[in-house]
């Protein structure tokens, strides 16, 4: 397997600390986010993909330590949605099965990249009541039947998704047929793509709590949950 990690993006809502170093670098508890991924993944992945853009050179350390890591750049990351880092990767995107995951996490339960997953999958947190966050609508099968903003009693998103080699395939070539449409493709996000395609994609939730992915948005989020942020360098 390999795994995609996105680390492009500017990080706004995690202003100031974004102003000097990009979100995924912001260290939780001495580390930083993307490391908790990276740990998780290493073991159970041949080769680790991460795409940068912003601040790109901060990440360069990242391959000096961990020997299966490469960076991939974004050169458009300023100018288009996250649509472009799965853009950028697609010389690997397809090559074996994949994970797919948001940069910007902390991960508190390595364990959850090692389960056994027999079909391509985003990971889920489920949220009764209303959420006004990514979600998934699900046929009583369990597939996936909407990819987007808004629901109630839901599986939400949480940034890390599993696909196998012939899906990620049929994402790839999904975005590269849209980039030769100018217009149409420069505002989505890369799971705009997959909602599009959930015909053939047949994709099923897998249940996380919401203790094993942490995502913090903010400082405020940041500082409630690591109230000793202040003190890493």
């Amino acid at each position: 397997m390999i795994a995609i990690l996105m680390a492009a993006g500017l990080g706004t809502r995690m202003k100031p600390l974004t102003e000097k170093v990009p979100k995924p670098l912001v260290k939780v508890f001495g580390k930083s986010m993307i490391e908790t991924i990276i740990d998780g993944l290493e073991t159970v992945v041949e080769k680790i993909y991460v795409i940068v853009g912003y601040k790109k050179e901060q990440f360069e350390f990242l391959t000096k330590k961990y020997q299966n890591v490469f960076l991939i750049e974004n050169t458009e990351y300023q100018t288009i949605n996250n649509i472009s880092s799965i853009h950028a990767a697609r010389e690997v995107m397809g090559t074996d099965d994949c994970f797919i995951c948001e940069a910007d996490l902390f991960i508190s339960d390595l364990s959850i990249f090692k389960a056994k997953l027999t079909s391509s999958c985003y990971y889920g947190v489920y949220v009764k009541g209303y959420s006004d966050d990514w979600v998934f609508d699900q046929d009583d099968s369990g597939l996936i039947t909407r990819v987007g903003k808004f629901g109630t009693d839901k599986y939400n998103m949480c940034g890390v998704s599993f696909f196998t080699k012939d899906k990620a395939k049929i994402i790839r070539d999904a975005i590269d047929e849209l980039y030769t449409k100018p217009g149409e493709y420069e505002q989505l996000y890369w799971d705009d793509v997959v909602n599009m395609n959930l015909d053939v994609l047949k994709l099923n939730v897998h249940p996380v709590r919401r203790e094993q992915i942490i995502e913090l948005d903010s400082v405020k989020e940041l500082e409630a949950f690591d109230p000793n942020y202040k003190n890493y360098n």
